[in-house]
């Protein structure tokens, strides 16, 4: 079991306003209720000699790896914020889907909407009234009846990619106990895989994060 409390939080960009870290799989960035290592407890790592600690400005699921954005100062967090509402960062992800994944691409389309019930908790299903959500996707490889889907998603729904690949694809993401099934010792296997961040008067920032092992060890390759 991976060691969350020391595994090295790998930079993939840094300049004076941003960071992009490589995310470990099981790290969630908020304090979990039960308790149990967190990014906040960790954040004071990539201080790099200023000041303040950085700030998360996206979210990726506890379960997800790769790439994630975080700002040095909050003009830096206001404007990067604003540029994930407006749509304008690209975002690549990975995704092992548990079966074998119809045709080679394609777009999904299935608007998203939050459901709860005590016995179950809450999750993500695709319903006419929901908040749009769109993605579009290609298969890079397929191995002994799974398929490694490249993800790009158009909005940043919650689990949107996890419902889309359920739902759309008609394959859950392996190892995802909420859409699909969850496997002893696997987590959902999803990475983010790149991000791109246009910037006024200034190169865009650009991260990528590599495969990490448990893509690998299922015969991937990046």
């Amino acid at each position: 079991m991976t060691d969350l409390h020391h595994t090295p939080l790998a930079i993939l960009f840094e300049d004076a306003e941003a960071l992009v870290i490589d995310k470990p799989a099981g790290l969630p960035l908020d304090r979990p209720r039960a308790g149990g290592i967190s990014l906040e407890e960790r954040v004071y790592e990539l201080r790099l000699g200023f000041a303040r600690s950085p700030a998360p400005v996206h979210r990726l699921d506890q379960d997800t790896s790769g790439c994630l954005l975080l700002a040095r100062h909050p003009r830096a967090l206001k404007r990067y914020s604003a540029a994930f509402e407006a749509r304008q960062v690209g975002k690549t992800y990975w995704g092992v889907v548990d079966g074998d994944v119809e045709g080679a691409r394609g777009t999904i389309e299935l608007n998203l909407s939050k459901i709860s019930s005590e016995r179950d908790g809450w999750r993500m299903i695709p319903a006419r009234a929901g908040k749009a959500a769109v993605t579009h996707w290609r298969v890079l490889d397929r191995r002994d009846g799974l398929t490694l889907v490249e993800f790009t998603p158009e909005t940043g729904r919650t689990h949107q990619i996890r419902v889309h690949a359920a739902a759309g694809l008609g394959h859950a993401l392996l190892g995802d106990p909420v859409y699909g099934r969850k496997l002893p010792g696997t987590r959902t296997l999803l990475h983010a895989a790149r991000l791109e961040i246009p910037r006024d008067g200034k190169p865009p920032i650009v991260a990528e994060a590599p495969m990490p092992a448990d893509f690998l060890v299922l015969g991937f390759a990046q």
